[in-house]
C-alpha cells in the first residue's frame, strides 16, 4: 500500500466545511456553506489499498441506477432514532449532507469502505467490547480514517485512529523510523479504546468524550469553563474549535450509512482480503520481502497486513515482534524461519539495519501547509499545556511539531507553532508579553496580577503539600483524571506533564504526584 497518502476523511473534510449555529426555539440548527469535495478526494484514497486494487480491477463496481440516492429529512430522522446506541444521535441538514456523500457522490467508493468493514469491524468490536466501551464507536473510525491504516492527516495524525506522535507514545504504541505501531490495527485498537475509556471518565458523557477524542481533553475544558461550566455538547458548542463542531455531525453521518446502506439499495464490494488470518511472535530481525519471497507470497499483500513496519524491516532482536499472515501460510513460516532469515540476509538485514536502527529516535515532522509558522521562546514557569492554550493549538500538535515526548522543554528552548495565517498578527505578540498577561487573556487570574486566586475545594486527607508543589497520594481504583478532577483549574494534562509520565495508565497505589505549585 503506497505510503503518501496527504491525508484522511475527517481533518480534510473539516478544513473545507464553515459551520455556523445558532439556537431556535432550543435546537441547534447548523449550516454548511462550503461543498464537500475533499470528503470526496479522500474516499478516492481507498483504492490505493493493494487488497482493493486486487478486487475491483477490471470491475465495474460503480453505483446501479438502482440505488436510492435521497430520502425525506422525515426518513432520515426516524431512522437515526431507531439506531440502536448508548450515544444520542441528533439530526440537521449537516449531517443530511454528508450522508449524501456516502450515498450519493461517491457511493462507488463507500461500496468499498463497506467491503473493508468486514475485516476491521470484528477486531474492533472484541477489543471494545474487552474494554466494556460501546461498540457503535467503531463508526469513529469511519471519519478518522475511512478504515485506512495508512492513513496520515496534514498535521501527521496517522493510522486507523489517527494518533497523533505524542498521544500514540503516551498510550504505549512504539513509533520510530522502523516500527510505527499507530499503522498497527489491532495495538492501535487497543489504545484507541483506553483513551476513549479515559476520556469518558473525565465527562462521563460520550458525546463529550468523542469530542475530546477529536481536539483533545484541554479544548474540551476550556469550552466548558468559558461556557459557564456547561457540561453539554450542544451548550458548549460555540465555545468549541470549529473541526470539532463538525466531528459529531460527521460521526452521525457515519453511523447513518452504515447502519441504513441497504436501504439505498447500496451493496457492498467483495474485497478479498483473507479474514483467516493469526499473527505469530518472532525474535529474530527478518525483512518482509525474505518473508514474501520464501512463502511464495505477493510482497503488496504482506505490507498491507503489515504496515506498522515502514521500511519492511521487523526488528524481533530487540524484542518479540508480531507479523500477520493468511492462516494457511502459518505452518509454513513455522516450519521454513531458519529458511526465512537466511535468505539474502546481507542484502535485506545487514544494510537495512544499519541504515535504520540508528535512527529509531529521529522523527521530523513536515510543515504544516497553509498555515503560519511563529516561534516562541520558553520562559520561567511555561508548561507545554500553557503554550497550547496561549496559541489555540492541541498540545499533541505542539509535541508532534516539536518532537518532543515526555514534554520536558527548557528555559530558552525555541518551539515552532504553526496558526492560521489570519491570526498571526495576535499569536506573534504572545512571545513578548508577560506570564500574567497571557494567562489573563485565558481568562486566568495569577497572583501576580494582584488579585486573589479563586478558592480551591477540599480535597481528602490524603492531598498534601511538600516544598514547592502539592501532592497527591493515588489511591485504589484512582485515574489520573479522577485526581485533577479534585482540584479547581488542575487537568490531567498538568498532572502528568509535572510528573513526567507519559502512559497515563501507568500510576501506583500509593504514588506521590505533584499536583500544582503551591500559590
Amino acid at each position: 500500500m503506497k505510503k503518501h497518502l496527504k491525508t484522511i476523511l475527517l481533518p480534510a473534510l473539516l478544513s473545507l466545511i464553515t459551520l455556523s449555529a445558532y439556537p431556535v426555539n432550543d435546537t441547534i440548527i447548523i449550516k454548511s456553506d462550503e461543498s464537500t469535495e475533499i470528503i470526496e478526494r479522500d474516499l478516492d484514497s481507498l483504492l490505493n489499498n493493494w487488497f482493493v486494487k486486487m478486487s475491483v480491477t477490471g470491475t465495474d463496481f460503480y453505483a446501479a441506477d438502482s440505488i436510492v440516492t435521497e430520502f425525506s429529512d422525515s426518513v432520515y430522522k426516524d431512522r437515526i432514532g431507531r439506531i440502536n446506541s448508548l450515544i444520542v444521535l441528533p439530526y440537521h441538514n449537516i449531517i443530511r449532507n454528508h450522508i449524501h456523500v456516502y450515498t450519493d457522490r461517491k457511493v462507488d467508493r463507500f461500496q468499498v469502505m463497506l467491503g473493508l468493514q468486514d475485516y476491521y469491524f470484528p477486531m474492533i468490536e472484541d477489543i471494545f467490547d474487552y474494554y466494556g466501551l460501546p461498540v457503535e464507536l467503531k463508526y469513529l473510525a469511519v471519519i478518522e480514517s475511512a478504515l485506512n491504516p495508512n492513513a496520515v492527516s496534514r498535521v501527521g495524525a496517522t493510522g486507523l485512529w489517527q494518533f497523533m506522535y505524542s498521544t500514540g507514545r503516551m498510550y504505549g504504541l512504539t513509533i520510530n523510523s522502523v516500527v510505527d505501531e499507530r499503522r498497527d490495527p489491532v495495538k492501535a485498537t487497543h489504545a484507541a479504546a483506553r483513551y476513549l475509556k479515559d476520556l469518558y471518565g473525565i465527562y462521563n458523557d460520550w458525546i463529550l468524550a468523542i469530542a475530546a477524542y477529536n481536539c483533545g481533553p484541554g479544548n474540551v475544558n476550556k469550552a466548558i469553563r468559558r461556557s459557564g461550566n456547561r457540561r453539554d455538547y450542544w451548550e458548549i458548542y460555540y465555545r468549541l474549535p470549529r473541526e470539532t463542531r463538525g466531528y459529531i455531525p460527521a460521526y452521525v453521518a457515519a453511523t447513518y450509512a452504515m447502519n441504513y446502506y441497504r436501504e439505498h439499495n447500496i451493496t457492498p464490494v467483495q474485497i478479498n482480503m483473507p479474514l483467516a488470518i493469526d499473527t505469530i511472535l518472532v525474535s529474530q530481525d527478518m525483512h518482509l520481502e525474505q518473508i514474501a519471497a520464501v512463502l511464495g507470497l505477493p510482497l503488496d499483500e504482506l505490507r498491507t497486513m503489515n504496515p506498522q513496519y515502514r521500511t519492511g524491516l521487523v526488528p524481533g532482536k530487540t524484542r518479540p515482534s508480531a507479523i500477520t499472515l493468511p492462516l494457511d501460510k502459518l505452518g509454513d513460516f513455522i516450519a521454513m524461519t531458519d529458511t526465512i532469515t537466511g535468505y539474502r540476509r546481507e542484502q535485506y538485514l545487514t544494510t537495512v539495519t544499519q541504515a535504520t536502527v540508528s535512527q529509531q529516535s529521529a522523527y521530523s515532522p513536515p510543515d504544516v501547509n497553509g498555515k503560519t509558522k511563529l516561534t516562541y521562546v520558553v520562559k520561567q514557569g511555561d508548561n507545554l499545556g500553557f503554550i497550547s492554550e496561549w496559541y489555540d493549538v492541541g498540545l499533541s500538535e505542539l509535541r508532534y511539531w516539536n518532537n518532543i515526548y515526555r514534554n520536558t522543554i527548557k528555559v530558552g528552548q525555541k518551539l515552532s507553532i504553526y496558526v492560521d495565517p489570519s491570526k498571526a498578527d495576535r499569536y506573534s505578540k504572545i512571545s513578548s508579553m508577560s506570564f500574567a498577561d497571557k494567562q489573563k487573556m485565558e481568562g486566568k487570574v495569577t497572583a501576580s496580577s494582584g488579585t486573589a486566586a479563586a478558592a480551591v475545594p477540599q480535597v481528602s486527607a490524603s492531598a498534601m503539600t511538600s516544598g514547592d508543589y502539592e501532592f497527591y497520594t493515588v489511591r485504589n481504583g484512582d485515574t489520573v483524571w479522577d485526581i485533577a478532577k479534585k482540584f479547581d483549574g488542575v487537568s490531567a494534562t498538568d498532572i502528568l506533564m509535572l510528573n513526567n509520565i507519559s502512559d497515563a495508565s501507568r500510576i501506583m497505589v500509593g504514588q506521590k504526584l505533584r499536583i500544582r505549585k503551591k500559590s
